[in-house]
């Protein structure tokens, strides 16, 4: 069934700018209503450009038109409506950012020397022996403002002690756009890496395309086409067996039901977990992948999961198999998968071919491919509106720290800080029936949050971030 809005804004021009991923609102017979857009196309009957959005509030559908997929989304979140009736979430067109804001006098002129006098000056990301005396304690980090927590978290999860996306600090930009990169570099990300700052999903997005015109950091294959895009979105079937899941396990069952496969190894990875606002997650406990093995899920190039041979074919049926491991895509050579499918029991699987790169297919036996691993660096959490944020900044499983812009609030103002969380190393060592039997409210100091809380997880290549 497809709604129309029944009433036109006034504001006829601002859809021209919207595009995937855009936050829009639209007005319906019972006022705005705020979502994302996931498609925009041509739909049977209909000759306008159409929008497909994910609604934060019911919608009518899972992504399907009569019966026909265009995007995914859980049940009764979706709406089809005349691209034209969208326009930007008017909850993100603030100008907070003109508010006054208490600093130091010994921190206040970073941004303003540094900028004025054109400097070119760039500080590298905080390392793990500077944690303790540049980012540890109260007042550090960037001060909330106005329900800036989201934009705060996102911000010191980036910047703070990763350079992965450094290089939209530099790029070209356009001209009108380039006093926010010169912002963005020289009053923010500078000074967080310095020692302090105090300042006041749509945001990255905003930052990385609109305004920095950053390419894509993920470019996903399906059905022979490509899709690009900033981040991605966990999808699950609803007849998924997990309990405990790793990010791991999310992304390769989300992968397996939407049937995506990576086009390259990214960059940069940012992982949308499956959690909608604050009334529902899909589970109550996400165990962080420290390291995402994502040789599997690339569309080329991959081994026979058996022998090591060049993989050939991969079985979807196989995937949801309980005789193989909860992880990995089940892929094999042609003799292995022979042998797997003359199984009784696997006989009516249908293995699919694997595209192979021309220069594969003549190398003989491939036992040396090397495993593409990603890092997480970070992980964004959310509960009861407000964000914070945990930084992954060294090796040790104890080498934690955890963010929070509005920590506490004194004479008016909100106090941020940084404190190290060693505790987390704690758990993230436990088997899953250990993690599985601990109580939330028991877990000690800020465990809790990044087990129960996850919203993103950002991962980084370490050898490709130095090519883009």
């Amino acid at each position: 069934m497809l709604i129309h809005p029944p009433v036109e804004p006034n504001t006829d021009d601002l859809y021209l700018d919207l595009s995937v991923n855009s936050l829009v609102e639209v007005t319906l017979g019972k006022g705005s209503s705020y979502g994302i857009i996931r498609w925009i196309g041509s739909l049977p009957t209909r000759q306008e450009t159409m929008a497909g959005l994910e609604l934060e509030d019911n919608g009518v559908s899972d992504g399907t038109f009569k019966s026909e997929r265009f995007f995914s989304c859980p049940p009764k979140r979706a709406l089809f409506v005349k691209l034209s009736s969208c326009r930007p979430d008017s909850r993100f067109q603030s100008t907070s950012a003109s508010h006054t804001y208490p600093v130091p006098p010994e921190k206040r002129d970073y941004g303003e020397v540094e900028h004025s006098a054109g400097k070119l000056e760039t500080v590298p990301p905080i390392s793990t022996e500077q944690v303790n005396q540049i980012l540890i304690g109260r007042m550090k980090g960037i001060q909330g403002h106005c329900n800036s927590c989201y934009m705060d978290a996102a911000l010191f999860s980036l910047f703070s002690c990763s350079s992965v996306l450094d290089s939209m600090l530099f790029k070209s930009t356009e001209p009108q756009d380039a006093p926010i990169q010169n912002t963005l570099l020289h009053d923010i990300v500078n000074p967080l890496r310095r020692c302090v700052l105090f300042m006041y999903f749509e945001f990255l997005t905003v930052i990385m395309h609109h305004i920095l015109a950053l390419d894509p950091l993920l470019k996903l294959s399906a059905a022979g086409k490509v899709q690009e895009s900033y981040c991605y979105q966990i999808f699950l079937d609803q007849n998924h067996s997990l309990v405990l899941p790793t990010v791991q396990q999310l992304l390769e069952h989300s992968f397996h039901t939407a049937g995506l496969k990576l086009a390259e190894v990214p960059s940069c990875l940012i992982l949308q977990m499956p959690r909608f606002g604050k009334k529902f997650k899909m589970f109550d406990k996400i165990i962080p992948s420290l390291e995402l093995d994502i040789t599997d899920l690339l569309s080329e190039g991959t081994q026979c999961m058996l022998c090591g041979n060049l993989a050939q074919m991969e079985c979807p049926d196989c995937f949801t198999d309980p005789l193989f491991s909860r992880t990995g895509f089940k892929i094999f050579c042609k003799t292995c998968s022979s042998q797997v499918h003359s199984h009784p029991q696997r006989r009516s699987h249908q293995p699919a071919a694997l595209g192979i790169p021309e220069g594969y297919a003549g190398r003989g036996t491939p036992h040396s491919l090397i495993r593409d691993k990603l890092e997480l660096f970070a992980v964004l959490c959310i509960e009861t509106s407000h964000y914070v944020s945990f930084i992954k900044h060294g090796r040790s499983s104890q080498d934690w720290i955890f963010f929070d812009s509005m920590a506490d609030r004194q004479d008016g103002f909100n106090i941020p800080e940084v404190h190290a969380c060693p505790e987390v190393g704690v758990y993230l060592e436990m088997s899953p029936a250990e993690l599985a039997n601990q109580v939330p409210r028991d877990m000690k100091g800020v465990a809790k949050r990044l087990f129960c809380d996850a919203y993103m997880y950002l991962y980084q290549s370490t050898n490709m971030c130095l090519y883009r």
